[in-house]
């Protein structure tokens, strides 16, 4: 889980982007919106980011 505000895929910061916040598996994430399309249509992408990515569905 990622304490700070930085998306999880690029680490862009609030300051410099806006994150979305997301909660998983009872954890706290952050998306930017460039990187958001990624979590909705081919969550498999964040293997190794989300656990559990390789096993989701994309919308």
């Amino acid at each position: 889980m990622s304490h700070s505000k930085v998306c999880m895929v690029c680490k862009k910061s609030s300051a410099d982007t806006p994150v979305t916040k997301f909660h998983y598996k009872d954890s706290a994430f952050y998306i930017c919106p460039q990187h958001l399309p990624v979590l909705i249509h081919n969550p498999q992408e964040l293997v190794g980011l989300l656990d559990g990515a390789d096993t989701m569905q994309g919308g």
